[in-house]
């Protein structure tokens, strides 16, 4: 027999993980920053130094033109610099020095504050906390496949 998951912690859960976007789109918008600007600085802070586009859009979990849209603002106003390639389909993205700077101010500031609230978690805690972050969305991921099997059997 299956157990049953009461709804409320599915809804908690779903609370938690809307109530975190919303941090960071606060943050986002305290710093001067577009939600897809602030993400992009993020990802080019942590990865401190180039990505190409398609990996961008894998680590921001976001689709092709949403990144193409920002990246193309903020290579406007200096804060990017697109690369050919060797493919030339291609494009590396990395920070420019006045990106560079607006990083080390605005994303550097959300880094130390994530530090901060992490380490106030023990280190048992942290480490359950991204074992079982990990697994339940892995789990989700693969529960959720099922769905793309039901797409047209409801119509």
């Amino acid at each position: 027999m299956k157990k049953k998951i009461p709804q409320a912690y599915l809804y908690e859960y779903n609370s938690i993980i809307r109530e975190n976007d919303e941090i960071y789109r606060e943050a986002a918008k305290a710093l001067s920053l577009s939600d897809s600007a602030f993400w992009i600085l993020y990802a080019l802070w942590e990865e401190q130094g180039a990505i190409s586009q398609s990996e961008l859009c894998n680590t921001l979990y976001q689709p092709k033109q949403t990144v193409n849209s920002a990246l193309k603002k903020m290579e406007r106003g200096g804060h990017v610099e697109l690369r050919e390639m060797r493919d030339r389909r291609s494009k590396e993205v990395a920070l420019t020095e006045k990106g560079k700077a607006l990083a080390k101010k605005t994303i550097e500031l959300v880094f130390r504050a994530e530090e901060k609230a992490y380490l106030e978690l023990a280190e048992e805690e942290q480490e359950r906390f991204i074992a079982i972050f990990r697994k339940y969305t892995d789990l989700l991921r693969s529960s959720m496949k099922e769905l793309r099997g039901n797409e047209n059997t409801e119509e």
